[in-house]
């Protein structure tokens, strides 16, 4: 297909392909590294949830059983059981609710996996939508190119919340930059009871209604309302906070952002540890990237409440770092604008390179060997 047809298509359309195109490799991936897994008995059964898993060598293991990994378990459990496991209330309730919802049409895993890939396209045409004034046509393809080689976004594809979260955020945004205040409402309050960090988009939106001036924006104030009727619904049930249930079940305690920044490099030094060295300085360009002065104030907000949020827990700093920097989609967009202006031969050698660490953390999310 020429470039020029594609450039032609609506976004709707280009995001349809993209996201088809990337469930049928990641699905082929996974699939044959399937056949090449060196699983550990004692690494899976370190987690949780681990007692029924396919085993491997089945064609079923291979194009399913393959992303039953780490909080896809957890989904699934929900999904089926609830929460009636004290820890799984890290797991907000939206996706395993959809999971369930859609659970007469397809086992448990295939639902999740659909779910994850409609939420992925809806995640991809709503970033387009918003790098539109911005960036464009060829730029907003290459920007899909930046997220489909960006390192976890297999993510988008596998039994996660994060395809769901971001399409909410996306939408969001998108809705009330184009004035529809109940459209937008509506997204950030799923949003919020999808993952924690989905509550944050509640800052880009009041930011924009402040500005708009418009007493009808003022339903924006309603957006947090999945989040905390989640956390209403834990202390109303008996169930541990999230906070609580971080602590036991992770190792991990809430803390102000700056003590976690300080962990993080403490820990940097003290044990050489590279691969968090490597997230700290993504993490740092990153934020440089959504601080420019080009960026909109309501993403430059948005952009440094996720970061500070990737700072406030211990015990485990920057647990899911590179994912999480999927919700930076100001960053994204600015690093479209820089690559535009490379050459064939660096942009092929970055996306590349991203691709490499893509499949590298494919590899060990499917050897159990490291948790996103």
């Amino acid at each position: 297909m020429s470039r020029q047809k594609l450039e032609s298509w609506p976004d709707w359309k280009i995001a349809a392909a993209t996201t088809v195109a990337l469930r049928i490799v990641f699905s082929l991936i996974a699939g044959v590294l399937s056949l090449f897994l060196h699983l550990k008995p004692a690494l899976i059964q370190s987690n949780g949830l681990t007692e029924n898993l396919a085993a491997p060598g089945s064609w079923y293991y291979a194009t399913l059983g393959v992303w039953e990994r780490f909080d896809t378990l957890w989904y699934l459990h929900i999904a089926q059981r609830g929460y009636d496991v004290a820890t799984a209330v890290i797991f907000y309730p939206l996706y395993p609710t959809a999971i369930r919802g859609i659970s007469w049409l397809a086992p448990p895993i295939v639902g999740a996996l659909l779910l994850s890939t409609v939420a992925a396209f809806f995640f991809l045409w709503g970033l387009l939508r918003l790098a539109k004034d911005d960036a464009s046509v060829e730029g907003r393809l290459l920007l899909l190119c930046l997220i489909a080689a960006w390192p976890t976004s297999f993510v988008l594809f596998a039994g996660y919340a994060e395809a769901l979260t971001l399409a909410l955020i996306v939408w969001a945004v998108a809705f009330a930059r184009g004035g529809r205040w109940w459209l937008a409402t509506f997204c950030g309050a799923l949003a919020g009871a999808a993952r924690p960090s989905g509550v944050l988009v509640v800052i880009p939106l009041f930011v924009m209604a402040l500005r708009s001036r418009r007493l009808r924006s003022s339903i924006v104030l309603l957006s947090p309302a999945g989040w905390i009727a989640y956390w209403i619904w834990l202390r109303w049930s008996g169930h541990n906070s999230v906070v609580e249930a971080y602590r036991v079940s992770q190792g991990m305690t809430l803390v102000a952002p700056w003590t976690g920044a300080w962990e993080t490099l403490r820990l940097i030094v003290a044990h050489a540890d590279v691969l968090l060295a490597f997230k700290l300085a993504v993490v740092v360009a990153f934020t440089v990237l959504s601080l420019r002065r080009d960026v909109r104030l309501e993403d430059k907000a948005f952009s440094i409440a996720v970061v500070l949020q990737m700072f406030m827990y211990t015990g485990r700093p920057l647990l899911g770092a590179m994912r999480y920097l999927l919700l930076l989609y100001p960053a994204f967009i600015v690093l479209t604008s820089y690559a535009q202006r490379w050459n064939a031969k660096r942009l092929g050698f970055v996306l590349a390179a991203m691709g490499a660490l893509n499949l590298a953390w494919l590899w060990a999310f499917l050897n159990w060997s490291l948790v996103l």
